[in-house]
């Protein structure tokens, strides 16, 4: 079940918090959205959120969920654990300002449409221990230039870099 908490002033800034069974989801007056607890995302509170500009998800937290920040307009920076293994399906679909992302080691799947619109991002590392990118993931990522995939990788789902009109270098294993 997910509960909201709306604190108002605390220390000069405006925090908000959301509870999803043992995850705390707090939202700052400053756009940074931290993601605290352990386990899995699975009830976002961050969907189509504009003022999220940060994410900062801790340690202990084991997977990016479905949609978790679906349509985040002005998110441009996100912090991952290796505590995470998976990054759902449209985590970040259309989050169109965020220009990179460092996937942790511990990721073993990226889900279809993961990165579906993100238009800001140039360049992505993908971490050896991902064994499947899902279709569209990258799909319409048109400032992408470069991508790495490693030699896990076992299935790339269709049209997973369709659209990626400026990417001019791969590396297929």
């Amino acid at each position: 079940t997910l509960t909201s908490e709306s604190f108002g002033e605390v220390a000069n800034k405006v925090v908000t918090r959301w509870n999803e069974d043992s995850l705390i989801w707090t939202l700052a007056a400053d756009g940074t959205m931290t993601v605290s607890g352990k386990g899995e995302m699975t009830n976002s509170p961050a969907r189509s959120n504009s003022n999220i500009k940060k994410v900062v998800i801790q340690n202990g937290v084991t997977s990016i969920g479905n949609d978790a920040f679906y349509d985040c307009s002005s998110l441009t920076d996100i912090t991952i654990p290796g505590s995470v293994t998976s990054i759902g399906d449209s985590a970040f679909f259309e989050c169109a300002e965020l220009t990179s992302i460092n996937i942790p080691e511990g990721v073993t799947s990226i889900g279809a449409c993961a990165f579906y619109n993100c238009t800001g991002l140039t360049s992505i590392n993908i971490p050896e221990g991902v064994t499947s990118i899902g279709g569209s993931a990258f799909e319409s990522c048109t400032g992408l230039t470069s991508i790495n995939i490693p030699d896990g990788v076992t299935r790339i789902g269709s049209s997973a870099f369709f659209e990626c009109a400026e990417l001019t270098s791969i590396k297929i294993p």
